[in-house]
């Protein structure tokens, strides 16, 4: 008997009402339990620092030279030669052939906080809460061009179809809220030299499908095709999911597969997500000086707005924000480049910082700042710099984090990590136990293989744990 033979009218008719009520009474049962979703772990294996990632990403590769990791031996060597003991067999992207000359940092550096950390000098607000960051300035890729790069500081590798870190967590660890999805991603950019986004650095790969990223549109609609249309209101919109929910249960009972449970999940978190999403995104009932600390008026697709929109996000249970800033992708005019960015992130960053910790949140909101690599200490065209794999920096903080270190470093021109290096892998591992996860431990079978996020590596960077 084939699918089209169970469905016959009557059939359908009373299995739909008997299917829509016990969903009804599901729902209220669920409720009354707690909100969100359960992962496949039935406890954390660790102790739980962190609840949620706010994972900030500055994509096209911002210059660790002109950010956080400052040299003065290539600044003396400014215009020089590269000393070619450096350089030599080591990969290179455009600059392939070309004759490497050093280029110093473009602006001074100023020191913060009691710890003392070392900043750009144009940064004004994140100085504010230098001794609640922790600067990592000996981070190592495997990826020299973009979207590699970021296929990799995502997902663990650089080929495209492995789960993304968000995915991971809420396959995990669940998501804590039913209305709203558990990993969601925000984009923003001011035009410039901008590599392009694709949908597949959130993707869930081989995971179940509701476990991928869910992107939200900083202005306008939020989601596409979230508002009904003329003539259909939220009772006839409701009769459509579960008339075609009920058909996705009907047609999974004859083939078993485990992607149309996914179907009907998400079908149903669309319809909650038309009355979450638009009061999520309605900024006029934050404190007129919370929206100045952020530098904001509105959802407006900034960055700013973005990182407003993220706090809002932690608060309602989403388990893993990634906010996409681009326009960091400085082959020429790295200083005046550099400049317009800091001016872009800096205020809205400390501000992040500052908001959750006056909520109580901080504490358990890991935050990540990061590019998907850094850039060469030789110049390109004379003003820019090349992609760089071999060195660059993050920023973290919150969520277990020891606020006001600087770790690891790179070697006097910036070239190389040479002190406590620090794989993408070993940031997934302490990420991971962070929220509460052995890395090793959380493993998916596909293909005849056990596969985890950090693969076959991975340490947890003990040194920056609280």
């Amino acid at each position: 008997m084939n699918a089209h033979t169970l469905l016959q009218r009557r059939t359908f008719l009373g299995q739909s009402c008997r299917g829509v009520g016990a969903l009804a009474l599901s729902s209220l049962f669920q409720s009354a339990q707690a909100a969100g979703t359960p992962g496949v772990l039935a406890k954390p294996h660790l102790s739980v620092k962190a609840k949620r990632v706010i994972f900030l990403v500055m994509a096209g590769g911002p210059s660790h030279l002109e950010l956080y990791d400052n040299k003065p031996v290539l600044a003396k060597q400014n215009g020089q030669p590269m000393p070619e003991s450096i350089t030599k067999g080591q990969p290179i992207a455009q600059l392939q052939g070309a004759k490497l000359t050093c280029l110093g940092p473009q602006w001074g550096y100023k020191k913060h906080g009691k710890s003392g950390i070392e900043l750009n000098e144009l940064f004004t607000h994140l100085p504010t809460v230098a001794d609640d960051i922790s600067i990592v300035r000996s981070m190592r890729t495997e990826a020299i061009n973009h979207d590699p790069a970021h296929t990799f500081m995502n997902t663990g590798s650089s080929t495209s179809g492995r789960p993304s870190m968000g995915s991971w967590l809420t396959y995990g660890l669940g998501a804590e809220t039913e209305d709203l999805p558990g990993f969601v991603v925000l984009t923003s950019s001011r035009g410039g030299q901008m590599q392009p986004i694709a949908a597949r650095q959130w993707s869930a790969g081989f995971l179940p499908g509701k476990h991928q990223g869910v992107q939200l549109r900083g202005q306008g609609d939020p989601v596409l095709y979230l508002t009904n249309p003329p003539g259909v209101d939220k009772n006839k919109q409701k009769d459509v999911i579960d008339a075609v929910s009920e058909l996705n249960r009907l047609q999974n009972g004859v083939v078993d597969d485990p992607e149309i449970a996914t179907k009907i999940a998400q079908y149903e978190l669309a319809f909650k997500m038309q009355t979450s999403v638009p009061a999520l995104m309605d900024l006029s009932q934050e404190p007129k000086a919370v929206l100045e600390s952020y530098g904001v008026k509105g959802a407006d697709g900034s960055f700013a707005a973005n990182c407003l929109l993220a706090r809002r996000l932690a608060q309602k249970g989403v388990r893993f924000i990634q906010l996409y800033n681009r326009d960091w992708d400085h082959h020429g005019g790295v200083k005046d480049g550099i400049k317009q960015k800091i001016a872009e992130i800096d205020q809205p960053c400390a501000a992040l910082i500052k908001d959750l910790k006056r909520l109580g949140m901080l504490d358990d909101t890991l935050i990540v700042c990061t590019g998907e690599f850094g850039r060469t200490p030789m110049s390109q065209g004379g003003s820019g710099r090349d992609h760089h794999m071999k060195s660059f920096s993050l920023w973290c903080a919150g969520g277990g984090i020891k606020g006001g270190v600087t770790h690891g470093a790179t070697d006097d021109f910036g070239y190389h990590s040479v002190e406590n290096v620090v794989e993408v892998f070993d940031l997934h591992a302490t990420m991971l136990h962070l929220m509460g996860v052995d890395h090793e431990r959380l493993t998916f079978r596909f293909q005849g293989r056990d596969y985890r996020l950090t693969d076959v590596h991975g340490k947890v960077v003990k040194e920056l744990l609280a």
